[in-house]
């Protein structure tokens, strides 16, 4: 079990973690939630000891990590995919790891067979892609066959079948008994995986409670209603029943009603009493996402805004008129139409003189040069001038030379 009691980590004038008070209990797994810079990676370094708090103390299995005999043997964990040397093999690498754990070899076989990289095990890890990285960190971590286990992020690069298996491994971890801490920023992926959530914001504990109950507790859940269109006095009839009964009613945009207070077996029965025929009646619950954002949004550092590209376009000349905006510019697949054509030909505005028919390879040639000309290069240097006055004489040929060689002297 690791245990955090008033946890506190400063760095200068920053703050990172303030009074952080946890547990994480095994046979379950718990996700670690918060926006970015809200102090989770510094949790987690003070957790495996390698940051030393300002106030307050963590522990795992009762003691620090420290001082945990063979920790590698009691704690796994993966913090940066790519704290590796580029030029070691990923089997080596783990062979490293294993000889200074006193882990025997075939241990390292074994996890490379778990993570899927036993046929690119003699490869060198500077080589491997991002989900490779992924994999080969998540390896290291298995190495020992530890009990408490810790994982930033995961899943970042891995493919959707290595998402799914990164789920089933963390769920058959925590079935085994162990202590299994992930911290992500995938919500969905969040649902489907964590049993307990710990959420921070800007270093101060938010939450600390099951995935369900901190849905119920960020959330409104509200039961969806659909009465017939072609006869809205029945919708405004049950809207007054629901009232009567206790219960709220909201229109929505597309003519359906949105009733909280009332259970859904309630208002079926208030529907049926009032001779009210319904196309829909279903239940409405947030996911994660919508609690995380709904808890979290007073406590996001980085929040991005609309951009209005202010300052960033030339002031039209006088006289110039604004362009005209092209409909469905700016959507998504929009894309720019190519210029008009006539006859095979780039379009020319009447009055407008046209161009020398074009040159070899598409360059515009010389007005009123023959065809196939091309036009002067502008990038070209001026030849040079000859100075004024008479020009020179010509000299007057030589006569060819004769071979003075002798053929005693080609030797």
């Amino acid at each position: 079990m690791i245990e955090a009691v008033g946890l506190t980590k400063r760095y200068g004038d920053k703050t990172a973690v303030y009074n952080l008070s946890f547990q994480v209990r095994p046979g379950a797994v718990t996700g670690f939630l918060g926006p970015n810079g809200s102090g989770k990676s510094t949790t987690m370094r003070m957790i495996l000891g390698l940051d030393n708090p300002t106030a307050g103390q963590v522990t795992i299995g009762g003691y620090p990590y420290r001082k945990l005999p063979n920790a590698p043997r009691q704690v796994g964990a993966l913090l940066d995919a790519k704290a590796v040397h580029g030029g070691r093999s990923a089997r080596n690498h783990l062979l490293s790891l294993a000889q200074l754990s006193g882990i025997p070899a075939r241990r390292v076989d074994e996890v490379l067979g778990v993570v899927g990289l036993h046929d690119v095990a003699r490869r060198r890890s500077k080589g491997f892609s991002l989900g490779m990285g992924q994999r080969l960190g998540i390896a290291a971590a298995l190495l020992g066959d530890p009990q408490v286990l810790l994982f930033d992020e995961p899943v970042n690069g891995l493919d959707p079948e290595g998402i799914l298996w990164v789920r089933n491994l963390m769920k058959s971890l925590a079935a085994e008994g162990r202590t299994v801490f992930v911290s992500s920023h995938l919500m969905s992926e969040m649902a489907l995986t964590a049993d307990h959530l710990i959420v921070i914001g800007r270093g101060q504990l938010m939450a600390d409670m099951s995935v369900t109950d901190f849905i119920s507790a960020n959330s409104a859940d509200f039961a969806r209603v659909r009465t017939p269109d072609s006869e809205p006095q029945q919708r405004e009839k049950l809207s007054v029943a629901i009232t009567e009964a206790g219960g709220h009613v909201l229109p929505e945009q597309d003519g359906a009603l949105r009733v909280t207070g009332l259970p859904l077996p309630r208002i079926s029965d208030i529907a049926h009493d009032s001779d009210v025929r319904l196309w829909e009646l279903s239940p409405h619950q947030a996911s994660l996402e919508e609690a995380y954002m709904r808890m979290t949004q007073g406590a996001v550092d980085y929040r991005s805004t609309t951009d209005q590209k202010a300052g960033l376009q030339q002031p039209l000349p006088p006289g110039a008129q604004p362009p005209v905006p092209v409909p469905g510019q700016g959507q998504p697949g929009w894309y720019a139409p190519p210029p008009p054509q006539q006859g095979g030909q780039p379009f020319t505005p009447q009055g407008t003189p046209s161009q020398a028919p074009a040159g070899p390879y598409g360059a515009p040639g010389v007005p009123g040069a023959a065809p196939g000309a091309q036009a002067p290069n502008p990038y070209a240097q001026p030849a040079p001038q000859a100075p004024a006055g008479p020009a020179p004489a010509a000299p007057p040929p030589s006569a060819p030379s004769a071979d003075l060689t002798k053929p005693e002297d080609a030797r």
